[in-house]
Protein backbone atom coordinates (compact mmCIF):
# COMPACT_ATOMS: atom_id res chain seq x y z
CA UNK A 1 0.00 0.00 0.00
CA UNK A 2 1.38 3.39 -1.04
CA UNK A 3 1.62 6.57 1.03
CA UNK A 4 -1.49 8.07 -0.59
CA UNK A 5 -3.56 4.95 0.13
CA UNK A 6 -2.36 4.86 3.75
CA UNK A 7 -3.32 8.51 4.22
CA UNK A 8 -6.78 7.87 2.79
CA UNK A 9 -7.30 4.86 5.04
CA UNK A 10 -6.15 6.87 8.07
CA UNK A 11 -8.58 9.63 7.12
CA UNK A 12 -11.52 7.22 6.78
CA UNK A 13 -10.62 5.40 10.02
CA UNK A 14 -10.50 8.70 11.88
CA UNK A 15 -13.88 9.78 10.49
CA UNK A 16 -15.37 6.48 11.67
CA UNK A 17 -13.92 7.02 15.15
CA UNK A 18 -15.33 10.56 15.26
CA UNK A 19 -18.80 9.36 14.25
CA UNK A 20 -18.79 6.48 16.71
CA UNK A 21 -17.73 8.76 19.55
CA UNK A 22 -20.34 11.36 18.63
CA UNK A 23 -23.12 8.76 18.39
CA UNK A 24 -22.21 7.42 21.81
CA UNK A 25 -22.20 10.87 23.40
CA UNK A 26 -25.34 12.12 21.63
CA UNK A 27 -27.33 9.18 22.98
CA UNK A 28 -25.70 9.04 26.41
CA UNK A 29 -25.49 12.75 27.28
CA UNK A 30 -27.85 14.35 24.78
CA UNK A 31 -27.12 16.47 21.75
CA UNK A 32 -27.02 19.83 23.54
CA UNK A 33 -24.63 18.57 26.24
CA UNK A 34 -22.23 17.12 23.68
CA UNK A 35 -19.56 19.46 22.39
CA UNK A 36 -16.88 19.09 19.75
CA UNK A 37 -14.38 19.23 22.61
CA UNK A 38 -16.05 16.25 24.32
CA UNK A 39 -16.07 14.27 21.09
CA UNK A 40 -12.39 15.04 20.61
CA UNK A 41 -11.58 13.98 24.16
CA UNK A 42 -13.44 10.69 23.60
CA UNK A 43 -11.05 9.76 20.75
CA UNK A 44 -8.03 11.51 22.31
CA UNK A 45 -7.55 14.04 19.53
CA UNK A 46 -7.69 17.82 19.50
CA UNK A 47 -10.93 19.62 18.52
CA UNK A 48 -9.00 21.12 15.62
CA UNK A 49 -8.64 17.66 14.10
CA UNK A 50 -12.41 17.14 14.09
CA UNK A 51 -12.94 20.48 12.34
CA UNK A 52 -10.78 19.20 9.48
CA UNK A 53 -13.58 16.73 8.67
CA UNK A 54 -16.82 18.26 9.99
CA UNK A 55 -17.99 21.87 10.18
CA UNK A 56 -19.91 21.53 13.44
CA UNK A 57 -22.10 19.21 15.51
CA UNK A 58 -25.01 19.31 13.09
CA UNK A 59 -22.68 18.20 10.30
CA UNK A 60 -21.67 15.19 12.43
CA UNK A 61 -25.30 14.43 13.33
CA UNK A 62 -26.29 14.51 9.66
CA UNK A 63 -23.40 12.20 8.70
CA UNK A 64 -24.63 9.69 11.30
CA UNK A 65 -28.17 10.17 10.01
CA UNK A 66 -26.99 9.23 6.49
CA UNK A 67 -25.09 6.21 7.77
CA UNK A 68 -28.18 4.93 9.58
CA UNK A 69 -30.33 5.28 6.47
CA UNK A 70 -27.76 3.35 4.47
CA UNK A 71 -28.09 0.45 6.94
CA UNK A 72 -31.89 0.59 6.82
CA UNK A 73 -31.96 0.65 3.02
CA UNK A 74 -29.79 -2.48 2.93
CA UNK A 75 -32.37 -4.34 5.00
CA UNK A 76 -35.32 -3.14 2.95
CA UNK A 77 -33.57 -3.74 -0.40
CA UNK A 78 -33.43 -7.46 0.34
CA UNK A 79 -37.25 -7.52 0.43
CA UNK A 80 -37.85 -6.40 -3.16
CA UNK A 81 -37.67 -10.07 -4.13
CA UNK A 82 -40.74 -10.95 -2.04
CA UNK A 83 -43.23 -11.51 -4.86
CA UNK A 84 -46.55 -11.12 -3.04
CA UNK A 85 -46.97 -7.38 -2.37
CA UNK A 86 -48.90 -7.69 0.89
CA UNK A 87 -46.34 -10.15 2.25
CA UNK A 88 -43.63 -7.69 1.21
CA UNK A 89 -45.44 -4.88 3.05
CA UNK A 90 -45.59 -6.99 6.21
CA UNK A 91 -41.91 -7.91 5.85
CA UNK A 92 -40.99 -4.23 5.45
CA UNK A 93 -42.78 -3.41 8.70
CA UNK A 94 -40.97 -6.17 10.56
CA UNK A 95 -37.60 -5.15 9.08
CA UNK A 96 -38.18 -1.54 10.13
CA UNK A 97 -39.08 -2.55 13.69
CA UNK A 98 -36.14 -4.95 13.91
CA UNK A 99 -33.81 -2.18 12.74
CA UNK A 100 -35.03 -0.01 15.63
CA UNK A 101 -34.50 -2.89 18.06
CA UNK A 102 -31.00 -3.59 16.74
CA UNK A 103 -29.89 0.05 16.32
CA UNK A 104 -31.79 2.27 18.77
CA UNK A 105 -28.98 4.86 18.67
CA UNK A 106 -29.22 5.21 14.89
CA UNK A 107 -33.02 5.19 14.99
CA UNK A 108 -33.05 8.10 17.42
CA UNK A 109 -30.72 10.10 15.17
CA UNK A 110 -32.74 9.27 12.06
CA UNK A 111 -36.30 9.72 13.24
CA UNK A 112 -36.42 11.43 16.64
CA UNK A 113 -33.60 13.98 16.91
CA UNK A 114 -34.34 17.25 15.12
CA UNK A 115 -30.71 18.24 14.46
CA UNK A 116 -30.26 16.39 11.14
CA UNK A 117 -33.33 18.16 9.79
CA UNK A 118 -31.91 21.49 10.99
CA UNK A 119 -28.75 20.68 9.06
CA UNK A 120 -30.78 20.11 5.89
CA UNK A 121 -32.70 23.35 6.34
CA UNK A 122 -29.49 25.31 6.89
CA UNK A 123 -27.28 23.77 4.22
CA UNK A 124 -29.67 22.32 1.63
CA UNK A 125 -32.89 24.34 1.82
CA UNK A 126 -33.80 23.26 -1.73
CA UNK A 127 -34.10 19.62 -0.61
CA UNK A 128 -36.89 18.18 1.52
CA UNK A 129 -35.56 15.01 3.16
CA UNK A 130 -33.81 12.83 0.55
CA UNK A 131 -32.99 9.90 2.86
CA UNK A 132 -36.50 9.64 4.27
CA UNK A 133 -38.10 10.19 0.88
CA UNK A 134 -36.21 7.24 -0.64
CA UNK A 135 -37.53 4.94 2.08
CA UNK A 136 -41.05 6.33 1.82
CA UNK A 137 -41.05 6.04 -1.99
CA UNK A 138 -40.35 2.32 -1.63
CA UNK A 139 -43.27 2.03 0.78
CA UNK A 140 -45.60 3.86 -1.63
CA UNK A 141 -44.60 1.54 -4.48
CA UNK A 142 -45.30 -1.50 -2.31
CA UNK A 143 -48.72 -0.16 -1.27
CA UNK A 144 -49.51 0.56 -4.93
CA UNK A 145 -48.55 -3.02 -5.82
CA UNK A 146 -50.85 -4.23 -3.03
CA UNK A 147 -53.70 -2.22 -4.58
CA UNK A 148 -52.98 -3.76 -7.99
CA UNK A 149 -53.41 -7.13 -6.28
CA UNK A 150 -56.79 -6.21 -4.80
CA UNK A 151 -55.84 -4.71 -1.43
CA UNK A 152 -56.94 -1.31 -0.09
CA UNK A 153 -59.59 -0.76 -2.73
CA UNK A 154 -60.78 2.83 -3.03
CA UNK A 155 -58.15 4.08 -0.59
CA UNK A 156 -55.53 6.73 -1.31
CA UNK A 157 -52.09 5.16 -1.84
CA UNK A 158 -50.20 7.90 -0.03
CA UNK A 159 -52.57 7.82 2.94
CA UNK A 160 -52.20 4.04 3.37
CA UNK A 161 -48.41 4.41 3.17
CA UNK A 162 -48.42 7.22 5.74
CA UNK A 163 -50.68 5.23 8.07
CA UNK A 164 -48.37 2.21 7.83
CA UNK A 165 -45.27 4.25 8.54
CA UNK A 166 -46.94 6.15 11.37
CA UNK A 167 -47.93 2.94 13.15
CA UNK A 168 -44.51 1.28 13.03
CA UNK A 169 -42.74 4.56 13.82
CA UNK A 170 -44.98 5.07 16.83
CA UNK A 171 -44.18 1.58 18.10
CA UNK A 172 -40.46 2.07 17.54
CA UNK A 173 -40.43 5.49 19.19
CA UNK A 174 -42.22 4.14 22.26
CA UNK A 175 -39.64 1.37 22.41
CA UNK A 176 -36.64 3.70 21.95
CA UNK A 177 -37.81 5.99 24.75
CA UNK A 178 -38.51 3.00 27.07
CA UNK A 179 -42.21 3.86 27.40
CA UNK A 180 -43.20 0.60 25.70
CA UNK A 181 -41.09 -1.50 28.06
CA UNK A 182 -42.90 -0.28 31.16
CA UNK A 183 -46.31 -1.09 29.66
CA UNK A 184 -45.15 -4.49 28.40
CA UNK A 185 -44.13 -5.51 31.92
CA UNK A 186 -47.78 -5.20 32.97
CA UNK A 187 -49.06 -7.33 30.10
CA UNK A 188 -48.10 -10.86 31.14
CA UNK A 189 -45.14 -13.13 30.51
CA UNK A 190 -43.66 -13.91 27.09
CA UNK A 191 -41.03 -16.25 25.75
CA UNK A 192 -39.22 -13.22 24.34
CA UNK A 193 -38.32 -10.21 26.49
CA UNK A 194 -41.74 -8.78 27.32
CA UNK A 195 -41.44 -5.50 25.44
CA UNK A 196 -40.22 -7.13 22.21
CA UNK A 197 -42.96 -9.74 22.32
CA UNK A 198 -45.64 -7.12 22.90
CA UNK A 199 -44.19 -5.02 20.09
CA UNK A 200 -44.66 -7.96 17.71
CA UNK A 201 -48.16 -8.63 19.07
CA UNK A 202 -49.29 -5.05 18.49
CA UNK A 203 -47.81 -5.14 14.99
CA UNK A 204 -49.81 -8.32 14.29
CA UNK A 205 -53.00 -6.55 15.38
CA UNK A 206 -52.21 -3.76 12.95
CA UNK A 207 -51.59 -6.25 10.11
CA UNK A 208 -54.96 -7.90 10.73
CA UNK A 209 -56.63 -4.50 10.58
CA UNK A 210 -54.89 -3.85 7.24
CA UNK A 211 -56.21 -7.14 5.88
CA UNK A 212 -59.75 -6.17 6.86
CA UNK A 213 -59.37 -2.96 4.87
CA UNK A 214 -58.71 -5.02 1.75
Amino acid sequence: MGIKERKERHKEDLKIRILEAAKKLFVKEGYEATSIRKIAAEIEFSPTTIYLYYKDKTDIAYALHQEGFSLLRERLAALVYVDQPFERLKAMGRAYIQFALDHPDFYELMFIMKEPMKYLQAHHPEEEWPEGERIFDGLIKTVAACQDSGYFGGMDTNEVAMLSWSVVHGLCSLHITSHFKHIAEKCGSYALPAHEALLESVFQVYLRSLERLS
